[in-house]
């Protein structure tokens, strides 16, 4: 494969990332991994220092549009970044120390609990009967917005605020350990913890990745983890199918959403997994 083919390749592939990333959230870095370590045999460490430009990429792409259909919850978005930033440095450390089977071996059991917790809640919770707590109160963090595959407006009380920091930070120090974004943990969390709809979920998650990305991309450039042959076509590609995917995500059902969720964690879990176990 000559390098104009290789690159046009990671663009295709990026395109497909960041538009599946950004209809679930995840930032797109957690298809860019496995398709770079997989499909073209990239070192993990080069494919997670690309995955966290893609990342940022994919949240600079979709977030806007969120924002601007009033899906994103701000304020929910600006307190759980203080616990995924702190987390993300502590990742980042991470990374640089640990054995690469178990970078490969942590990515799969992650995203396999993602899935089955999410599909494990499949039409259980109902955002509107939650009790919020007192930080949410205070804080104002409930919300709502239109709702174009229901034709409706959808409110919502958040709920567990402080259990829910805690877990940002668990996946910041993911995000910054694998590059994807933690998308798979931030979802589930703000989903099932604190009881948002998985579409208010998807939108906060998108505008939260990429601080949290940015907040390890200077340790992984510092390391020279980040190859500007393999980042660049990737993360142009990535924010392409995010602005594909913000235009999509208001028209889908939301029981589609999480179907899609669950059957790509489930797929790329099972190969990462496999991976490690034969490093």
């Amino acid at each position: 494969m000559t390098p104009l083919e290789f690159a046009v390749a990671l663009f295709l592939i990026s395109i497909a990332a960041g538009l599946l990333g950004s209809l679930l959230g995840l930032g797109g870095g957690i298809i860019i991994v496995p398709a770079l370590t997989l499909f073209f045999h990239i070192n993990i460490r080069y494919a997670i220092g690309a995955s966290i430009v893609s990342v940022i990429a994919t949240s600079s792409g979709a977030a806007a549009a969120y924002v601007r259909e009033h899906m994103t919850n701000l304020r929910v978005a600006m307190l759980l970044e203080i616990g995924t930033a702190g987390g993300a440095l502590t990742g980042a450390y991470l990374a640089g120390v640990m054995h690469v089977r178990w970078l490969f071996v942590i990515f799969g059991v992650v995203l396999g609990y993602s899935a089955i917790a999410m599909l494990w809640n499949n039409g259980k919770s109902n955002p509107r009967k939650i009790q919020p707590d007192q930080i949410a109160e205070r804080l104002r963090l409930h919300g709502a917005y239109y709702d174009l595959a229901l034709g409706q407006t959808v409110e919502y009380r958040v709920s567990h605020t402080g259990l829910g920091l805690a877990l940002m930070y668990v996946a910041g120090i993911v995000s910054g350990l694998l590059g994807i974004g933690s998308g798979s943990l931030k979802v589930p969390a703000m989903d099932l913890v604190m009881r948002m709809p998985i579409k208010a979920s998807t939108a906060t998650s998108n505008f939260m990745i990429g601080v949290t990305a940015a907040a390890s991309a200077g340790v992984y450039f510092t390391r020279g983890d980040i190859d500007p042959f393999i980042a660049a076509p990737v993360a142009v590609g990535v924010l392409a199918g995010a602005v594909i995917g913000s235009r999509l995500l208001g028209r889908l059902h939301h029981r589609k959403i999480r179907i899609a969720f669950v059957v790509v964690m489930l797929a790329v879990s099972a190969q990462m997994f496999l991976k490690g176990a034969h490093q």
